[in-house]
């Protein structure tokens, strides 16, 4: 969507927005400028933020011991 579509149906955005869970991309020139996107009232839990990498963060006692085996 153009930026001049943007102001022009913004109304219609935020009904659109308001029905769905669909991000919209507003464009100037061919590049995005924008996203907008409806508001969640929830913050993600710790569990849920951190899903995506569970399991592959490798973790050691010790931060500044070399982590190469000799």
């Amino acid at each position: 969507m153009t930026k001049t579509q943007f102001k022009a149906e913004f109304d219609e955005i935020l009904d659109l927005l308001n029905r769905g869970n669909e991000d919209i991309i507003i464009v100037d020139n061919g590049q995005p400028i924008l996203k907008v996107s409806k508001y969640q009232k929830k913050s993600p839990s710790t569990a849920e933020l951190f899903a995506p990498i569970r399991g592959k963060v490798k973790y050691y006692e010790d931060l500044i011991a070399s982590t190469t085996e000799e």
